[in-house]
């Protein structure tokens, strides 16, 4: 169902956009959390650290692609708020040439030097063999995952943010089942993980299709809304470029948090299996425990998004106040949760049998958790910025965030060991919410003072 959020209150709208989708990012997390359980549950400690090694491999595919069609999908909802039908059709068309050229050249090149990827990781012989079919596999469905996440964009601009999600529980659930039934019953390892994560994506994409083709007429592209004239200058070039200007440099700040993570997990590659199992169990659980807050983010940024396309500023700033009190809150709910049963939630993954591996997980979720204030506030103002088409301020963010990340992480690791590593995201959280903070002001106060001093221009030349 298509919802109008220009109208009504900011918060019941934001609140009621956030829920399904934070239901579905826990479920969307199940793929690779299910992976990381089932095969250390069954495969044994160093199958998890084979998942665990290239899980920020694949959270940078996952970032990459999700800023990118989330990027996209903010100029359609712009046309959608400006109830510009045949924009918001030729908005879609762009987006799917666009997104499947980039995902095409991508992957290609991610398969080509995938060996020296996992190498630069300090990926440990002894799981190289498993970590890298997994990630191969992974990264041969990523026309898939594009899609899949290009048409929940989309509906999700339009103000829909359940029927994405009903085909994403479902996927999430048959993903749980392939990964056994290759896993214990074709006795395929850590590679059926992965086999499973493709193959339940590739459902979830195919519902989507049928459904959208079914449900959403706004959506049904003709003929003309693939014909574009790309010569430089003409408005069909504009409007593509539109789109990249928002779509890339999202997908570029997407990549860059990916990257850090993948800096980290280089680091916490060099102290053998037992820490990159900790990390990888604990990782795991602090995305869940961050999911409500993600969720609140993208919800404001579809609501931004819509009101920014109405020229509603002040409904803006409403909803932005009320979504950061409502992240504070979340934050603190989400830390105290983490600090006192989070040692509980990562014998889930490994069991009671690795007391160390346990006391590691443990060790990182107690110092990550003081912090989920300024990690809440960069999701709330970046998204706000993106939902206003600004994409340099959290491009700014992410490589402050990546700098700082970094620094921290191998100059801490040097002097105090795998703990250093685990203060490295908390530093760079504070550094990036500032950033956001920051930007966000500057910039709606800029836009406004543009929007009214145009009016102003227009009531004088209609006098």
């Amino acid at each position: 169902m298509i919802k109008d959020m220009t109208k009504g209150d900011p918060l019941g709208l934001i609140m009621w956009f956030s829920v399904p989708l934070l239901i579905g990012n826990i479920f969307q997390q199940l793929y690779n959390i299910a992976d990381i359980a089932i095969v250390g549950r069954t495969l044994g400690v160093n199958a998890l650290a084979a998942v665990g090694a290239i899980s920020p491999i694949f959270f940078f595919l996952m970032m990459v692609l999700v800023g990118m069609t989330n990027g996209f999908a903010v100029i359609t909802g712009q046309r959608f708020g400006a109830k510009d039908i045949v924009g918001v059709r030729r908005s879609v068309a762009i987006s799917v040439i666009l997104s499947f050229g980039f995902t095409v050249v991508f992957s290609a090149a991610l398969a080509l030097f995938m060996e020296q990827v996992l190498y630069l990781m300090n990926v440990p012989k002894e799981i190289m063999h498993d970590a890298y079919w997994y990630i191969q596999i992974v990264v041969g469905g990523l026309v898939i995952t594009t899609l899949y996440n290009l048409l929940a964009s989309v509906i999700r601009a339009l103000g829909d943010s359940k029927t994405p999600l009903y085909f994403l529980i479902f996927a999430s659930l048959l993903n749980i089942f392939l990964a056994l039934l290759f896993i214990l019953q074709f006795h395929m390892g850590v590679p059926g993980a992965a086999v499973a994560v493709v193959l339940s994506q590739t459902v979830s994409a195919v519902l989507c299709i049928f459904y959208v083709k079914k449900k959403f007429p706004i959506l049904h592209l003709k003929k003309s809304d693939w014909i574009f004239n790309y010569s430089i200058g003409h408005k069909d070039f504009n409007f593509a470029m539109d789109h990249m200007k928002v779509g890339f440099p999202m997908a570029l700040q997407f990549s860059i948090l990916g990257a850090g993570i993948l800096i980290i997990q280089s680091v916490c590659n060099t102290f053998g299996p037992n820490v990159i199992a900790a990390l990888t169990a604990a990782l795991r659980i602090e995305q869940i425990a961050t999911m409500p807050m993600i969720s609140f983010g993208v919800a404001l940024a579809a609501y931004v998004a819509q009101n920014f396309g109405a020229n509603s500023f002040a409904r803006i700033r409403l909803g932005v106040k009320q979504a950061s009190v409502i992240c504070l809150v979340l934050s603190i709910v989400m830390a105290f949760i983490m600090h006192y049963f989070g040692s509980d939630i990562v014998r889930i993954f490994i069991g009671d049998t690795k007391k160390e591996i346990i006391d590691i997980a443990q060790q990182y979720l107690f110092i990550s958790t003081m912090y989920y204030f300024f990690l809440g506030q960069i999701f709330i103002y970046r998204n706000a910025l993106q939902g206003m088409g600004e994409a340099v301020i959290p491009l700014w963010a992410s490589v402050a965030e990546l700098v700082v990340r970094a620094f921290a992480a191998v100059y801490l690791a040097v002097h105090f060991g795998y703990i250093g590593i685990f203060y490295s995201g908390p530093i760079a959280w504070v550094s990036a919410s500032l950033v956001v903070a920051i930007g966000y002001y500057m910039s709606i106060g800029k836009i406004v003072h543009k929007t009214i001093s145009s009016i102003r221009e227009q009531r004088k030349m209609a006098a």
